[in-house]
């Protein structure tokens, strides 16, 4: 004599079978959420990081990824920029290295 009734237990061992349809919605769902939550807004701070990088020009004051201020003081095709960190300074950087373009006079309020 078992404990469980037959009856219950043969109700337990039914098996339910999924649409394949309910599967390929919550696949193109996640889809969709990853696309919203991760690539979309990164494209768009890559689109604005490059648009910030062809807008630099000469003498303006920018800070590095690295966290230097410096004045741009030259400018070569081949993605490097001349920063003046001082009078006495200079440091030559790829543009990608480039975090934001300063207001200007901003580096004559810091000394």
């Amino acid at each position: 004599m078992s404990i469980i009734p037959n009856s219950i237990a043969n109700a337990n061992n039914t098996t339910y079978q999924e649409s394949p349809i309910s599967f390929i919605i919550i696949l193109i769902l996640f889809s969709l959420i990853f696309y919203f939550v991760i690539f979309r807004p990164q494209q768009k701070r890559a689109k604005a990081h490059k648009k910030l990088i062809n807008n630099i020009n000469k003498g303006d004051e920018i800070i590095t990824t690295g966290g230097l201020i410096g004045r741009v003081i030259k400018i070569k095709k081949n993605d490097y920029i001349f920063i003046s960190l001082n009078t006495k300074n200079e440091i030559i950087i790829k543009k990608d290295f480039i975090a934001s373009i300063l207001p200007k006079g901003t580096i004559k309020t810091l000394l």
